[in-house]
């Protein structure tokens, strides 16, 4: 049941928090602390709403505390059936609304994991992300795709399964490079069983499972077996098999024996920051850590930070069997539960203060102190550059956001524009957009034309979305990547929709191309300037202007091999990732599905008689 009263227009801070504990009960639930303009301050749980709310109804709490009470002008309330109820919607809002007061965690993609399916005779080993809709083994979470590549290359290596999509393993008619080096088997022209590649299959999984040592046993028993039949070529084969299965093990550095699947959480704090690391530790092995730095402030307590942080990581992710922290949480037995109930099965939590465990968390805390401390370094610096990008261009100070914008296309075709953002914390890659130019009246190439597009989508969206610019979304700096021409049209742009108070740098290349200067133009002024060439704001605005290119050449070139995939069974309604996949599977093309009768079509699994006739009918009228 949601309550929203509002006792008082006028009051606010302590006394109107006062004003609200009188109308609640001893539910359990979650509370909301708004503003005078409606924005959610904070985001908390109860057990006892009442007793809960009234602590804030009296004096006596910390700096950010008071700050957040006083700013308090309304509060919603929302009561469950259960504090667990309760917790699992306050994780949830916090990361919707991320309110002002509350500790965030600020990066929250997800994790990577190993697939094999298992609706295919010769199952591709792969990388995925995402929702597992596919059906099969997943083996994960891995910290990195970069961890997942290197585990599969060596995987490739030791059981010789495939990478290659269904449809390629289809239409082959000859081995590729990778059986010709030894990376693959070749199911694809029959060069193993159905039967052989199933064993393989099976080692592979028994592997990622954590029983890596029988499979290196039995390995080595049949090279042993090959060497004494002098099938000399097969042992050197299996040898090699041997090493690629090891090599992963070494590039896991740390597999811990008593611990079989479980996440390793540390949390270092200094000087209102802080850092977790997060080790995972799965069928026994380390298959790599991730640091996160949570928004948190110089009064947050290490049982608060580590809280908000668990809450907030497992909202969307299945938790281990095991969570091992270097410090306790308000909650254990709290958070336990409700984390069990998420992941269907027992969830335990964990502190340990001597053995393997306890030497686990050690490595994990060293690794978060030291990641904590380049990160406090990174930001002075970045903190001393933007300072210093504020005195070249005269700035009113040191700009929290800066948006960089560029485009990229080949003779006009495949255009696209992109943003990037950078700020105090370096490069906000979460903040970034693309933008697929829509012009059709754009002549091909005309890079005016396309940044004047990007710049008036962007701006009318702000303008939209949030015209009183308090949502930190607006920038206090533009670099574009051009001359006098570029910057006196996005001047332009920005008169049209009367947004003239921000200030913008034009960065071209200047005449010592190979020497690596810059000129850098301002609206209404027709003479370029230059910094020093050994100036550190220099580079720093290089480094910006590269990101962007950089963005905006990988937005384009996927755009671009999107567009060399895409096939006429893209225009069908009711054809989407699945069925275009099953379709060309079955026939091997999409001409062939042209092609076809409608009698093949409906033999295509996943294919309904009625979309067989919308299929049909579409190439027929074509």
């Amino acid at each position: 049941m949601t309550q929203d009263t509002d006792p008082s227009e006028t009051l606010t801070g302590y006394a109107r928090i006062s004003e609200y504990v009188r109308t609640l009960d001893g539910s359990p639930g979650v509370y909301r602390m708004l503003d005078a303009q409606a924005r959610v301050l904070y985001v908390g749980k109860a057990r006892n709403l009442k007793a809960r709310v009234s602590n804030y109804s009296r004096p006596g709490h910390s700096g950010r505390i008071e700050r957040m009470i006083r700013e308090t002008a309304s509060m919603m309330f929302l009561t469950t059936r259960t504090e667990t109820e309760a917790l699992l919607l306050e994780q949830n809002l916090i990361k919707q609304l991320k309110p002002k007061y509350n500790v965030l965690l600020r990066d929250d993609k997800s994790f990577p994991n190993i697939l094999i399916p298992s609706d295919h005779g010769f199952p591709q080993i792969q990388k995925h992300r995402g929702a597992k809709r596919v059906k099969g083994s997943y083996f994960g979470p891995f910290a990195s795709a970069g961890a997942v590549n290197r585990t599969l290359n060596q995987l490739q290596k030791a059981f010789l399964l495939r990478n290659c999509s269904d449809s390629m393993f289809n239409s082959r008619t000859r081995p590729c490079l990778l059986y010709q080096i030894k990376r693959c088997s070749g199911p694809c022209v029959g060069l193993i069983s159905e039967e052989d590649y199933a064993a393989s299959v099976r080692d592979a999984e028994r592997f990622l499972s954590g029983r890596s040592t029988r499979v290196q046993e039995e390995l080595a028993e049949q090279m042993q077996a090959a060497s004494e039949a002098m099938e000399f070529e097969r042992a050197a084969a299996l040898r090699d098999r041997i090493r690629a299965l090891t090599s992963v093990q070494t590039a896991q550095g740390i597999n811990p024996r008593g611990v079989r699947e479980a996440d390793v959480i540390a949390l270092h704090m200094e000087n209102g920051q802080a850092c977790v690391q997060v080790f995972f530790i799965r069928a026994n092995q380390n298959w790599g850590n991730r640091d996160f730095y949570p928004r948190v402030g110089a009064d947050v307590s290490k049982i608060e930070a580590m809280q908000a942080f668990i809450g907030q990581f497992y909202d969307s992710k299945e938790p281990p069997r095991q969570l091992i922290l270097s410090d306790a949480i308000e909650d254990t037995d709290l958070m336990a539960e409700a984390l069990g109930e998420k992941a269907g099965r027992k969830v335990e939590i964990l502190v340990p203060q001597r053995g393997e465990k306890a030497e686990l968390v050690s490595g994990a805390l060293r690794n978060a102190r030291e990641s904590l401390g380049r990160k406090m370094a990174e930001s002075a610096t970045q903190a001393k550059l933007l300072r210093g990008l504020a005195d070249a261009f005269d700035l009113d100070g040191p700009p929290e956001r800066i948006e960089v914008y560029d485009n990229s296309h080949i003779q006009g075709a495949h255009a696209v524009g992109a943003m990037i953002v950078a700020g105090p914390d370096g490069f906000v890659k979460n903040n970034y957009r693309k933008f697929n130019i829509r012009g059709d009246d754009l002549t091909p190439g005309d890079d005016f034309g396309m940044m004047k597009e990007v710049l008036t989508r962007r701006f009318a969206r702000l303008l939209k979305e949030d015209p009183e610019r308090d949502k930190g979304q607006w920038p206090d700096l533009l670099l574009i990547d051009g001359g006098a021409g570029q910057v006196s049209a996005v001047a332009e742009i920005m008169r049209d929709h009367g947004v003239e108070d921000i200030p913008m740098i034009g960065v071209a290349k200047g005449v010592d191309r190979d020497q690596g200067k810059e000129e850098f133009y301002r609206p209404g002024v027709s003479q370029p300037f230059a910094l020093r060439r050994n100036d550190p704001v220099l580079y720093f605005i290089q480094r910006m202007r590269d990101e962007a290119h950089r963005f905006a050449i990988g937005t384009h070139r996927a755009k671009r091999a999107k567009a060399v995939g895409a096939t006429p069974l893209d225009d069908i309604d009711g054809v989407g990732a699945t069925r275009k996949r099953a379709l060309l599977a079955h026939f091997g093309s999409a001409k062939a599905v042209s092609r076809a009768n409608l009698a093949d079509l409906k033999a295509v699994d996943g294919i309904s008689d009625a979309l067989a006739e919308k299929i049909y009918g579409f190439f027929q009228e074509r």
